[in-house]
């Protein structure tokens, strides 16, 4: 049975990612739209929230997978400081732009949400606040990744970064339990919500549906830098005198 340092193989693990890449991407695009049908046409408004309830559709995953994001971008730059697997490194960097992505729609639609709901697009609370620290943290890693990349670095100095980003995430994650913020506290958990299930249910269908097209973006970006850096080692064969 292969062992995980065998699907570090960038030639194995692009025999798998190949099919695995249309498979995920069609497959959370197909949920979403599931999802969004579901959401907008088969629920009912909240009593106190109206029709603005239905951006927890979007503003869930999309909070869920910037956290998870920055989760993916630490294991692997551990991977990559200890085992010193390059497939480790481009698995970081190739998550770092969609986890921005999804921290940026994270943002905007707990603004629209909040408005009508607190009379406030902004509040500088916990878990605004730390959300944005998590933005602006995933663009520093994008702009260190690069000009590391471009300096020709060995990848530690973004790795290491990687690592002491991921102290934003429980604070993000209780920041509504250990300070008196504006936004509510958790209303979803492994065993109770306190969201009505039939306003609920069409969640689990979007979170699946981001996950797997957040995935399939993420082996995409892979192959890519992996095509990239053999392209490059091409050129610089031919180079040789």
């Amino acid at each position: 049975m292969p062992t995980l340092h065998a699907f570090a193989n960038p030639a194995r693990f692009l025999t798998i990612a190949k099919p695995l890449t249309p498979l995920l991407t069609w497959l959370g695009v197909a949920l979403i739209a599931i999802g969004c049908w579901a959401g907008l046409t088969q629920t009912p408004a909240d009593y106190l929230q109206g029709e603005t309830v239905r951006i927890l559709y979007i503003h869930v995953p999309a909070a869920w997978l910037a956290m998870g994001g920055w989760s993916g971008i630490a294991i692997s730059s551990i991977a990559f400081l200890v085992w010193r697997h390059p497939l480790a490194q481009i698995a970081a960097r190739a998550i770092a732009l969609p986890g921005a992505v999804f921290a940026a729609v994270c943002l905007a639609t707990g603004s629209i949400w909040g408005r009508p709901t607190w009379g406030t697009w902004w509040q500088w609370d916990g878990r605004l606040t730390s959300m944005l620290l998590l933005f602006f943290v995933y663009l520093g890693y994008l702009a260190l990744a690069r000009a590391d990349a471009d300096r020709g670095g060995d990848g530690r100095i973004p790795a290491i970064f990687g690592i002491a980003g991921s102290v934003l995430l429980p604070i993000i994650r209780y920041s509504v339990v250990w300070w008196n913020t504006l936004h509510q506290g958790p209303s979803i958990g492994l065993t109770r919500s306190s969201i009505d299930a039939s306003i609920l249910w069409p969640l689990p269908i979007m979170v699946a549906g981001f996950s797997l097209l957040f995935a399939g973006i993420v082996l995409m970006r892979m192959r890519a830098q992996l095509a990239t850096v053999k392209a490059e080692a091409r050129l610089r064969r031919m180079a040789r005198p």
